[in-house]
């Protein structure tokens, strides 16, 4: 049984730091986006 705990808070703790990596991603795409220097 406390293997499968452990094995239940290593999956979530995974999914939060993927969730994370996903933002700050989506952050950096969203700053390069708006800094970026348009040639109209």
């Amino acid at each position: 049984m406390k293997k499968l705990f452990i094995l239940a808070l290593v999956v979530v703790g995974g999914l939060a730091a993927w969730r994370k990596v996903q933002a700050q991603r989506a952050d950096l795409d969203l700053w390069s986006e708006a800094t970026t220097a348009d040639d109209y």
